[in-house]
């Protein structure tokens, strides 16, 4: 192990200040209060040696906003030389210093949710969540629907070679028409971030879920996708539900649930029979035996009364 290796490992000792740049106090107290505004320079907080002959004296600093910063000011002087000159005065942050929060590029700040109309959100030429969709530009073979040594012997054998491979513009109409002709489309890895992103939304661990009384699975209100997603998502078409209109796992539930309650028909009542054959007796009196009359007193006859 040569030697300097075995410096370069070794800890470093703090250098001892020079005694004149570090006597230079108030040298650098005027460099700082000629930088800073009026009254912003506050207590001195001790020196530190930069290299030989070059220290850094700090000063607190008193403006507003700037909690925990000081100023920084180095002084030098040159070999052999008394004279202690000013190298550089500026503000730097301390241990406690309240400082920005560190720059975040837009992309990685841009949360769901915040595009409004009219914002374009760009993607990436190398974005892994997207791959190279159908472009049309491998044009299929002129001649692919039969091999070279085929097409020889149908020479030797007088016969006629029918051309059905579909030209490039049959096979772009088509493709546009099922949807296939894009330029790129959602990768694998995108699809599985897409697929964590739903099933954390509306996934078998939320609360609602935890409290339904049936899945999704079994929902009539659930529309499926089409393509592999089928299998562990689909779309609420439920007006009701907390998740109408939002892409929701299988293993998904609410209180919405098509078959959680069905509420029976209301009992319809039978429709009036008239029997229009027959008729019914209405007496003119009532009966004796009703209450509602009385016979006449014979006693009433003998005091005279009618």
């Amino acid at each position: 192990m040569s030697a300097a290796t075995t410096r370069s490992r070794t800890p470093r000792t703090p250098r001892t200040p020079d005694r004149l740049c570090a006597e230079a106090v108030d040298l650098a107290r005027t460099a700082a209060e000629e930088a800073a505004a009026p009254g912003v320079v506050g207590e001195y907080a001790g020196a530190v040696a930069e290299g030989d002959r070059v220290v850094t004296h700090f000063f607190e600093a008193r403006e507003p906003g700037y909690r925990g910063w000081r100023w920084a000011v180095t002084v030098t002087r040159a070999s052999r030389a008394k004279n202690v000159t000013l190298d550089e005065t500026v503000l730097l942050p301390g241990a406690d210093a309240l400082l920005a929060p560190e720059w975040v590029p837009w992309s990685e700040r841009l949360r769901p949710g915040d595009m409004g109309p009219g914002d374009l959100l760009p993607t990436e030429q190398d974005d892994l969540r997207l791959e190279p969709g159908y472009t049309g530009e491998d044009a299929p073979p002129p001649n692919s629907a039969v091999s070279e040594e085929m097409a020889e012997h149908l020479d030797a054998e007088d016969a006629e070679i029918t051309d059905r491979t579909p030209s490039r513009g049959a096979i772009a109409s088509v493709a546009e028409e099922l949807g296939m002709r894009r330029a790129r489309v959602l990768s694998r890895y995108g699809l599985h971030v897409a697929a964590d992103r739903w099933d954390e939304a509306f996934g078998a661990k939320t609360p609602m879920a935890q409290a339904a009384p049936a899945s999704c699975e079994s929902c009539g209100f659930l529309v499926p996708l089409a393509g592999s997603l089928r299998q562990a998502f689909g779309v609420c078409a439920n007006e009701f539900s907390p998740a109408d209109g939002r892409v929701v796992s299988l293993s998904y539930g609410c209180g919405g649930h098509s078959e959680a309650a069905v509420m029976p028909k209301p009992p319809r009542p039978a429709p009036p029979v008239h029997d229009s054959m027959a008729a019914d007796v209405f007496p003119l009196r009532p009966s004796k035996d009703s209450g509602s009359t009385t016979e006449p007193d014979a006693t009433s006859e003998d005091l005279g009364h009618s």
